[in-house]
């Protein structure tokens, strides 16, 4: 089993998370129909750190790629749902181009991690 809180992509992962929650879901308006998109991002955003989490806790490399792979999934499927609130003019385009640069990040990170599990 690995200590998931020595990962790197972990950590990265983990002050995305804090960024969404702390920069991002704050822009969003409170009116009811917007709801769901809110939920989205902030589901997708710490579904990220948790499948690293989970795939940490497995016994074979393998294994943990998978989890990684859904982790990857996991910050497309927040990203694309931030640029979509930019584009319906929720977030500010700095407030996009920063997490837009923070998840570009984390891809990075766990596209290394994948590659190096699997042969």
């Amino acid at each position: 089993m690995r200590d998931y809180q020595k990962l790197d992509v972990w950590k990265k992962a983990h002050l995305m998370v804090l960024h969404v929650y702390k920069v991002i879901l704050p822009c969003f308006p409170p009116a009811h129909e917007k709801f769901d998109l809110h939920s989205q991002v902030k589901r997708a955003a710490y579904s990220v750190p948790l499948n690293i989490v989970e795939g940490a806790g497995r016994r074979t490399e393998k294994d943990f790629a998978h989890f990684l792979d859904n982790a990857l999934g996991s910050v497309q499927e927040m990203e694309y749902a931030c640029f979509l609130a930019k584009d319906l003019e929720y977030l500010d385009e700095s407030k996009y181009l920063e997490i837009y640069k923070i998840s570009g990040e984390v891809k990075a990170m766990l596209i290394g991690l994948i590659k190096h599990l699997r042969p």
